[in-house]
């Protein structure tokens, strides 16, 4: 496996360990829907949580999360939506980014809440 693909199962085992010690339970792991791919989906406090994972060995270039295009904010939106609609969940929804930056010995987890609103600026 290519070493940009092993640091990113890498994060996203140590957001979904992050998230569980905070309570979160979690339902799916690299949901597929179309071509989208939702690493995450969390669920507390009556919330569906659909998470974006990022992860860099350098913030030198930026946050991870910045990386998070409005493509991808879409596409995720369509998942989260399919997923929503299938299931027949009656949860509000929320969509998260877990921005790691993880280098030699160090990790840094920032948990963005709310991170973004699909389609919002669709409708200005």
């Amino acid at each position: 496996m290519a070493k940009h693909n092993t640091l990113g199962k890498n994060g996203e085992l140590l957001a979904l360990n992050f998230l569980t010690s905070n309570g979160y339970t979690i339902l799916e792991k690299n949901y597929r829907y179309l071509k989208a791919e939702i690493d995450l989906i969390a669920f507390k406090e009556n919330q569906l949580i659909f998470v974006e994972v990022k992860t860099r060995s350098t913030d030198y270039f930026g946050e991870p999360a910045e990386a998070v295009t409005r493509k991808k904010q879409r596409l995720m939106a369509d998942a989260a939506d399919y997923y929503v609609v299938q299931n027949q969940l009656p949860y509000e929804v929320r969509y998260d980014i877990i921005s790691i930056v993880k280098n030699n010995n160090t990790e840094t987890i920032h948990h963005i809440r709310d991170a973004f609103y699909p389609f919002a600026s669709d409708l200005e």
